[in-house]
């Protein structure tokens, strides 16, 4: 258990930590929080053959119709894609 703890506070600092600059505990909780919920929601995982682990219904996920949607957070330093229904 400690590898994947290790693993995925490695994860947070290279991807979200390192590129801002914190003020304080306040800025340092919302960008965790958003980060979790972008690892839950909507980035791939390779150990679950590269699916999303919670997809929401209405991001169609796996669907081939509409057009290519984006959602930005934390300043667009997380990035999730996917189509919008037809």
């Amino acid at each position: 258990m400690n590898a994947y703890c290790e693993r995925w506070i490695r994860s947070v600092k290279t991807e979200v930590l390192s590129k801002m600059i914190l003020f304080g505990e306040r800025s340092l909780r919302h960008c965790l929080e958003n980060y979790v919920a972008h690892f839950h929601a909507e980035r791939n995982h390779q150990g679950k053959d590269n699916g999303i682990l919670f997809p929401e219904p209405e991001d169609h996920i796996g669907e081939s119709t509409g057009p290519i949607q984006t959602r930005e957070c934390l300043g667009g330093l997380l990035r999730f894609y996917y189509q919008e229904a037809a």
